[in-house]
């Protein structure tokens, strides 16, 4: 069975680069007919962050990313959390040590520091001096026995030949042992493992067919095939994700930006929509012909799979897909290999085509007014409030009456607070509006909408007769009404706005218009 993971750490809120690799998990699970587990890689004590793996589970839920697998969930591939497992790890350690493949090593900080500075003041390249692993079995018994702290360390002198290493992304990479530590350690003195041991371990007794993970582990992939060998395993297929950067270019992070994904859901976003814009930050051309990898044998300078001859056209950056049509149409070899900065104004485009669609549905207006409520009410708090259009009805009405305005379902208050309060007319956009408009007319406006809404006429036909009996042009008339009803310049029809306010509250603020008129 095709098996995949997304394995975050819990050091604080999941964010957008998270979800994004969540996402890239899901479609490429479900689009292979396969599952993804969620494995929390919590062996970092000193940068856990209660409530992490809560906070990670809520998001994903409210994107709509069901994992199969993991913490909550039934399965036969626990447990789910890391520090669960190190009895696991350290079995793998021995087995390696046994083999040969790996040693303890009992130096201390300040000597590898030591060490590594005196080869750096030498030339070499190397980090270690691999001092321990020349250690007779007797010494490395007593140093246990006496309780010496140590780690274990893969031993790379017995390093496979490999010219190249291939990835579902990148295609054909040159092998990167030279870029790697010497001697990169495996188990740490407080014999949590490090990521390298922990990831090939779980990657295998879980089942792992396929490793979707950022490109900030392209470098150690080398090693990690090292550990499959040295235990005699088969890998799983690898593919590594260009990462997400900040607006500055600089690397996403959750210390650095405005990236968190409960950011995102606290301010209205639609789910579907975020989905839809990180799968599209990164998908380019897709691959018709694979890469070969002709150009990257021994001895070859390239890294990267020559050019496709034939590629088919990347999706338009903002190209609306439902969830189950990414599924459809992604392709792992259509994952762009730069990184990429995500743009905000496409975001507002893709949510505001995606609201249209969620309202579109038969039960999407009730969806939409239940899960604004709570905003609308802390917005607009009781006491402030001159209507009932803080209950849901009042809420779908606001909705049907911006459709089409709204970027994000939290602009209701920004574009329509007149449906929830007493408009301001002392404003200076109010204000500026009326000026330059005489009094008289302003007067006669105001008294033509009264006398067609207590004649119960049709507002629409009879507004334009009135205004053609008045001799008033069309900006001023329309100008004055919005005046009164809005206090805003912009808005939706007047006569719609009206129909949503009401008779009653329609001719109060008309009273109140006039006597502002009259003041003045």
């Amino acid at each position: 069975m095709v098996l995949l993971r997304f394995a975050p750490s819990p050091t604080g809120p999941l964010h957008l680069g998270g979800l994004r690799m969540a996402l890239y998990n899901h479609l490429y699970a479900r689009r292979l007919g396969g599952k993804w587990i969620l494995r929390i890689e919590d062996t970092d004590a000193t940068r856990f962050v209660p409530g992490s793996v809560e906070g990670i589970r809520k998001a994903l839920d409210w994107a709509g990313l069901d994992y199969d697998y993991g913490p909550e969930r039934d399965g036969s591939h626990g447990p789910y959390f890391q520090s669960e497992r190190r009895d696991l790890y350290r079995q793998y350690a021995s087995k390696l040590i046994d083999n040969g493949n790996a040693y303890r090593c009992f130096c201390s900080v300040d000597q590898l520091t030591e060490v590594k500075a005196r080869l750096a003041r030498s030339g070499s390249n190397s980090t270690y001096d691999k001092k321990c692993l020349y250690l007779s079995d007797e010494e490395v018994a007593r140093k246990v026995k006496a309780g010496e702290k140590f780690v274990v360390r893969v031993n790379d002198d017995l390093t496979p030949t490999r010219a190249t290493t291939h990835d579902l992304i990148f295609g054909y990479v040159r092998d990167a042992h030279l870029s790697l530590a010497t001697d990169p350690v495996l188990l740490k003195s407080d014999q949590f493992p490090t990521y390298h041991l922990a990831s090939v371990v779980d990657d295998h007794e879980m089942g792992i067919t396929h490793v979707l993970r950022g490109e900030e582990w392209l470098p150690s992939l080398p090693l990690h095939l090292d550990l499959y060998t040295h235990l005699n395993l088969s890998p799983p297929q690898f593919a590594h994700v260009p990462i997400l950067l900040n607006a500055d270019k600089t690397k996403m992070s959750k210390r650095n930006g405005d990236v968190q994904v409960v950011d995102y859901i606290h301010r209205g976003w639609e789910p579907q929509a975020i989905l839809n814009w990180l799968a599209l930050s990164s998908w380019g051309a897709k691959h018709l012909d694979p890469p070969l990898p002709s150009d990257t044998e021994p001895g070859s300078k390239s890294s990267r799979p020559p050019s496709p001859i034939h590629l088919e056209d990347a999706p338009d950056s903002t190209q609306l897909m439902t969830l189950e049509e990414m599924i459809s149409d992604f392709d792992i070899t259509a994952i762009t290999h730069r990184s990429s900065v995500l743009d905000v104004n496409k975001l507002e485009f893709i949510n505001k085509h995606h609201l249209m669609n969620t309202w579109s549905k038969p039960d999407g207006l009730d969806e939409l007014a239940q899960r604004v409520h709570g905003f609308v009410k802390q917005t607009f708090p009781s006491r402030l409030v001159a209507c009932p259009y803080t209950t849901i009805d009042g809420i779908k009405t606001a909705i049907t009456l911006l459709e089409g305005r709204l970027t994000n379902i939290h602009d209701i208050p920004q574009h329509a607070p007149y449906l929830f309060i007493e408009p301001d007319l002392t404003t200076d956009e109010a204000k500026h509006m009326i000026s330059g408009i005489p009094t008289d007319q302003r007067l006669h406006v105001l008294n033509a909408l009264e006398t067609l809404i207590k004649s119960n006429g049709c507002i629409l036909k009879s507004l334009r007769s009135e205004r053609q009996k008045l001799g008033i042009n069309q900006k001023t008339f329309m100008t004055v009404l919005r005046y009164a009803l809005s206090g805003m310049k912009d808005g939706p029809a007047v006569v719609d706005t009206v129909r949503a306010l009401g008779n009653e509250r329609v001719l109060a603020r008309l009273a109140a218009a006039r006597g502002e008129d009259v003041a003045t």
